[in-house]
């Protein structure tokens, strides 16, 4: 009934959901920059993964409820995670910036 109130929340629900996970993607990158030596380690993915589960801790304070997310949601929260930390630390590790 409240989301007929509000026609604005699913997509407002979207916006945060995306936004958390696109930004924990490129922060993790920057974090697997710091931390890893060695760009072919798989700590780099055990990284990433950690902040996919403080995503959803971060979102559940945010106020998304976590707890109706099916696994279509926490798929969509990993790839994405997964492809901004993909691209970013890629372009870290070829431009050779050193943190």
């Amino acid at each position: 009934m409240a989301e007929n109130l509000d026609p604005t929340a699913s997509h407002r629900r979207s916006l945060k959901v995306t936004t958390i996970a696109t930004l924990g993607g490129v922060a993790a990158a920057f974090v697997s920059e710091m931390t890893v030596s060695d760009p072919a380690s798989r700590t780099g993915l055990l990284v990433m993964f950690g902040l996919v589960a403080v995503e959803l801790g971060l979102m559940r304070l945010l106020g998304v409820d976590v707890g109706d997310f099916g696994a279509k949601d926490h798929f969509y929260v990993a790839f994405m995670t997964f492809a901004l930390w993909f691209v970013t630390w890629g372009v870290l590790l070829t431009a050779g910036v050193s943190l």
